[in-house]
Order: C-alpha cells, then structure tokens, then sequence
C-alpha cells in the first residue's frame, strides 16, 4: 500500500505548478534587463554590478545547503 502512495504523491509533484510563474517572471525580467544593458550602454555597468551581487549570493546559498 506505501508504494502505492508514494507512486501517487510523485505524481502529484509532477502535476504541480505552483513555482512556474516565479520562474517565468524572474526570466522575463532577466532578458528585459540584457536588452536594456543592450539598447543602453551606460545601465550595463550596473546591470553587470546587480548580476554579480546575485550570483555570489546564489553561490554562497549552495555552498551552505
């Protein structure tokens, strides 16, 4: 009976799409901020500055987890 439940809770994680639109919205904002770093060469410093904030942060996160 356990692996009957654990078959269908794996499938309710599948089926679950809670996260999705965090995920798009932080893409979209993403490339929005690479066109305007693009379009406008004096914001690209510090796109550049925000960009390397979050990914030392990112990388601080996985190293503790």
């Amino acid at each position: 009976m356990t692996r009957i439940n654990s078959f269908i809770l794996k499938m309710q994680v599948w089926k679950d799409t809670r996260g999705q639109d965090l995920i798009e919205y932080a893409l979209m904002a993403g490339f929005v901020a690479v066109a305007a770093g693009a379009i406008m060469p004096g914001v690209a410093t510090s796109i550049s500055t925000i960009f390397s904030k979050i990914a030392s942060v990112m990388t601080a996160a996985a190293a503790t987890s």
